[in-house]
């Protein structure tokens, strides 16, 4: 198999057959764009190094299974799942992040707790963990954006060479990103201050 090149699609196929030499090839060859990826968006060798692990284990679990659907766009979709192993990362590592919203307001910057009573804290925790599921709620792209930002303080022009689209389009990903969930929580207020939700 050295001397022929073969295109992903034929590696795959190849895979799905029983050559398990044919993914080893799509490991070579995929390898360090999976883990540029990761480390773009967790910035720690070690943790990048497992993630790209995972992801062709991921990719390989998947195969398989026989629901591998994407013959011939094999690395668009190898890298969304690095992307997606990324981003879980972030959500089970980092429970608190700070998210501020189009017009500079943090989504707490108005929930003033004078002093740290059991119900505060309560309150607080409770706010994060909302804010938590409701991010899982937002189109994929823009899950994937906000994370990157808030989570990781990436810059616009990082997030946009990771994800590998235009700064202008990794912008408005942000910017519908922070409509959509102000939109959500301003339909279940529960303990927020309103005030915040109004504009």
């Amino acid at each position: 198999m050295a001397k022929v090149q073969f295109s992903d699609s034929e590696l795959v196929s190849l895979y799905i057959r029983g050559n398990e030499r044919a993914f080893e090839h799509l490991v070579n060859r995929y390898k360090s764009k999976v883990y540029t990826t990761i480390y773009l968006i967790v910035k720690d060798q070690y943790v990048a190094e497992d993630l790209t692990q995972d992801t062709f284990i991921k990719a390989v679990e998947t195969l398989q299974s026989g629901k591998y659907n994407e013959e011939g766009k094999f690395l668009p979709w190898i890298i969304r799942i690095a992307h997606n192993l990324a981003i879980d990362y972030f959500r089970r590592e980092k429970r608190y992040p700070e998210v501020v919203f189009e017009d500079g307001s943090s989504v707490f910057n108005t929930l003033e707790f004078a002093d740290d009573s059991i119900e505060s804290a309560t309150i607080r925790k409770e706010t994060y963990e909302y804010l938590k599921e409701l991010i899982t709620r937002l189109p994929e792209p823009q899950r994937e954006v906000l994370v990157m930002r808030h989570y990781e303080d990436m810059s616009f022009q990082e997030i946009a060479d990771a994800t590998g689209v235009s700064i202008n389009t990794a912008l408005g990903r942000m910017r519908y990103a922070l409509i959509n969930l102000r939109k959500m929580m301003s339909k279940h207020v529960r303990n927020y201050d309103t005030n915040l939700y109004s504009r």
